[in-house]
Formats: C-alpha cells, sequence, structure tokens
C-alpha cells in the first residue's frame, strides 16, 4: 500500500480538495478541472541519466529505467486541480489479455498481441491463474514503484481492459466478428469467464495499488477515486450492432459496473456513437469519456457540446480530453459545468495557474 506523506503527495499541497473533487464528479456535482505543464523547478533532482534505452526489453521491461524515466517526468510536472502524480505500470493496453494467454511483442509504442484461441470447440475454459512471465514483469514494475512513491506519487492499475475487447485479444478481431455470428452462446460465456478473471485480476493487483485514502488511480485516462475504480471499455463495439452489444456485451459489463465502485467508459470516435444509447441505460455506469478520433477536433470544439448535453441529461458524468485553456470556460458555460472532468495540457506553469484561478481553485 502506498502511503501518503505528511501534506499528502509532494508538490500536491491541495490533494485533499482534489480527492473531494474527484468524488463530486462521480456523483456528477460540479467541474473537475485537470490541468498538467511543465514545472518551471523540478519537485526533486533526476537520479541518473534517463536516456531511452535502443533495447525494447530494457524500455518496457526494466522496473529501474521505468522508475527512473517516470519520476524525471513527474517531477518536471506541475499537477493543478484534480491531477496528481502517477508512476503508470502498463506494457501496452490490454494487460489481461496477456494474463490470459496472449502471447505479446513489444514494439516502440505499444504491445501486439498473439491469439491463443485457434478453435473455440476445442478451446479450455479461460481462467486467470497470477503467474507466468506478463504477471511478473507487471508485478515487479509495480511492487519496485510502490516501494519508492512514498508520499510522491500513486503507483495506477494497469490498462487492464476486458469483454469482448479482450476475447478479440485472444481469440483476433475478425474472427471474434464471426464467432458472434456463428457461435454466439461460446462468445456469451467466454465474455462471462473474462469479466470473473478482470474481477480476480483487479483486486489481486489492486493490493498492491491501493492508496491510503482507500482509493486507486487508473492508467488510462488518468482518474482516481475511491474504492475500485476503472476505466472500462469495448472498442470492437464499433463493428457490432446495438443488438448485438446489448445481448453480448451489456450484462457482463453492466455486473462489471455495480462490482466497481467507480467506472468511466472510454468512447473511442464516431465509429461507436450508435452504442450509446445502450451506455446511457447502463445505470450502474457512471461516467463516460470521448475520444474523437483523428482528424477531428478535440474534445474542447464546439462540435461535442451537444453529446456531452445528451451524456449529462442522462445522468452521466462525462470526461472530456484534449481541451486547450482557452475552451475551458467556453465548454464549462455550454455543458453547465456539473459533472464535466476537463483534461488540459498547458504550455507552461504560469499558463496553467491562470487558468485555475479564473476558476476558483486555489491551491492549499
Amino acid at each position: 500500500m502506498t502511503t501518503p506523506g505528511r501534506d499528502g503527495l509532494l508538490g500536491k499541497p491541495d490533494w485533499a480538495r482534489a480527492r473531494s473533487v474527484w468524488e463530486s464528479w462521480w456523483r456528477g456535482d460540479g467541474a473537475a478541472i485537470h490541468v498538467t505543464a511543465p514545472r518551471e523547478t523540478p519537485l526533486w533532482a533526476v537520479e541518473r541519466d534517463v536516456t531511452e534505452p535502443t533495447d525494447l526489453e530494457t524500455r518496457w521491461l526494466d522496473p529501474g529505467y521505468r522508475i527512473c524515466q517516470q519520476e524525471a517526468r513527474i517531477a518536471g510536472t506541475f499537477y493543478g486541480g484534480v491531477a496528481f502524480p502517477m508512476f503508470d505500470p502498463q506494457i501496452g493496453p490490454g494487460s489481461l489479455g496477456l494474463f490470459l494467454g496472449c502471447g505479446g511483442r513489444l514494439a516502440e509504442t505499444t504491445v501486439w498481441y498473439d491469439p491463443c484461441i485457434a478453435d473455440p470447440p476445442s478451446a479450455p475454459a479461460i481462467e486467470f491463474a497470477p503467474e507466468g512471465y506478463w504477471w511478473d514483469r507487471h508485478c515487479d514494475l509495480i511492487t519496485a514503484a510502490a516501494a519508492r512513491c512514498e508520499g510522491r506519487y500513486l503507483v495506477a492499475m494497469p490498462d487492464l481492459i476486458e469483454n469482448l475487447d479482450t476475447l478479440a485479444q485472444l481469440r483476433d478481431p475478425q474472427a471474434v466478428l464471426l464467432d458472434i455470428a456463428e457461435r454466439p452462446n461460446w462468445v456469451g460465456r467466454s465474455i462471462e469467464e473474462i469479466n470473473a478473471a478482470f474481477m480476480e485480476c483487479f483486486d489481486l493487483l489492486r493490493e498492491r495499488i491501493r492508496d491510503s485514502w482507500d482509493g486507486n488511480s487508473f492508467s488510462a485516462f488518468h482518474i482516481w477515486g475511491k474504492g475500485r475504480t476503472a476505466k472500462i471499455q469495448c472498442d470492437i463495439c464499433c463493428a457490432i450492432s446495438p443488438g448485438a452489444f446489448r445481448d453480448l456485451v451489456q450484462p457482463a459489463m453492466q455486473r462489471q459496473c455495480e462490482w466497481l465502485d467507480h467506472s468511466l467508459f472510454h468512447l473511442d470516435g464516431t465509429q461507436a456513437l450508435h452504442q450509446l444509447d445502450n451506455l446511457l441505460t447502463m445505470d450502474a455506469l457512471q461516467a463516460i469519456e470521448w475520444t474523437p478520433q483523428y482528424p477531428l477536433p478535440g474534445g474542447g470544439s464546439p462540435e461535442w457540446y451537444d453529446l456531452y448535453r445528451r451524456i449529462l441529461a442522462a445522468g452521466k458524468s462525462v470526461q472530456a480530453i484534449g481541451v486547450a485553456p482557452g475552451e475551458v470556460e467556453p465548454l464549462l458555460d455550454a455543458t453547465g459545468g456539473d459533472g464535466m472532468l476537463v483534461m488540459v495540457s498547458a504550455q507552461t506553469e504560469d499558463e496553467a495557474r491562470a487558468l485555475l484561478a479564473r476558476l476558483g481553485w486555489e491551491e492549499a
């Protein structure tokens, strides 16, 4: 378990207020502003050279390098509003699939996965076991970071991923789309097995990263909440009908959201918008994040105001990403502010502080 410093987190004297605002935002009360910027004066000196290594194994898997690299980033970053310093232990998006049998191939900026289910009728049940190469590598990173983070930063939950996306990882995306038509019962049963694996895996990892406020941060989309907190997703929903989503994806996802204390759905691009009505009926889902695909405008554009208002009207909170500092006030005015989590990267610490001052946020 990570332990706070006397004042919470080094360089984050308003962390107590930030935690309170996070909890209010999950309930749809008030706005949450997450703003980062390069810090004028680093919080601590970098211990050694952090030149990126040429070999991928060191770059992704070596705890010494990963900690040094991320501590340099954290020390040089200003965290304003609800933003907080966080060590990200993920090894590519989709760690759960690695724990369930996928092969992993390291690349420059991501990890590619090799499917492990070739013949569904003869495949064994999908089960999670806390062992194996990829589990050990994740635990090495988390254990090493947890030993160093005291009072300086949180250690995040890796981007596990779940449901049909993980089945596509285990089976192959095109193959699993055919499976939906040819063997939907197997797909549904496999999703339930993945759901059970997610819960078991999450709790084991959370015992390693749970902070002193009984919360956890989640690596993807930089969220925090008390209790079990996670980003959830189904990117492959863009390729299936709303009916297939309701029949195969939604039941397990609803139970996942009921099991979690805080859940945020990653809505990935306009190709997935036909599933929004389904998501809005899920009473246990608390929030929806919106990612506009390239080359569409970022999350602060007026083009998305109606989308945000629609989500808020259904009783869900919203995370808007990629919002420029000058877009924040118009966005909050257009949506009413309550339930909006606005993610901002400022160019300078002065710009970040000026934005926070305009919005009435002052550090403790």
